[in-house]
């Protein structure tokens, strides 16, 4: 199964990006032996319209176009559902073992997701109910990610 980011917004060269990067090649490197592919970030610009529901219209249309067909979508919002370590990673593995051919992790931008958007969701998921700068929200799950695959291969990295 692929897995992929799709994110509003460009980050910027630096530390955040460098840390996405290294958990994502971690999870990929993991990830191999356990069918779990990908780990890739797709970014979609922010949309400059006036509006808040124009924004959040035009940015659904742009992180939409890069989803690929079969998708699990799980959306990321403060007011989803939130989940433990282990039955995140059990999670990405029953997707798997279901034959879904991706799992695309959306993240909007700073108005949100588009409700349209979130309604197609099979999960919508929260780090918790506090707001977070997508740049961190972007490392938190790319981090997760990783840490699905370790606890998937027994991996020492996560602990209970």
């Amino acid at each position: 199964m692929r897995i992929s980011i799709h994110a509003i917004g460009r980050m910027k060269q630096g530390p955040e990006r460098e840390l996405v990067a290294r958990y994502l090649g971690r999870a990929q490197a993991t990830g191999k032996q356990l069918a779990l592919t990908g780990f890739e970030v797709a970014e979609a610009p922010e949309s400059r319209a006036g509006s808040s529901a124009v924004r959040k219209t035009e940015e659904a249309r742009a992180l939409a176009a890069g989803i690929p067909d079969g998708s699990v979508l799980v959306a990321l919002d403060e007011g989803g559902k939130s989940l433990g370590s282990a039955p995140f990673a059990a999670l990405l593995a029953r997707w798997r073992d279901d034959g879904r051919p991706a799992a695309s992790f959306l993240i909007g931008g700073a108005d949100g997701l588009d409700a349209g958007l979130s309604r197609q969701a099979e999960l919508i998921l929260s780090f918790s109910p506090l707001t977070w700068p997508h740049q961190l929200v972007r490392i938190m799950l790319a981090e997760q990610l990783y840490r699905a695959t370790t606890i998937l291969s027994s991996h020492p990295y996560h602990r209970e």
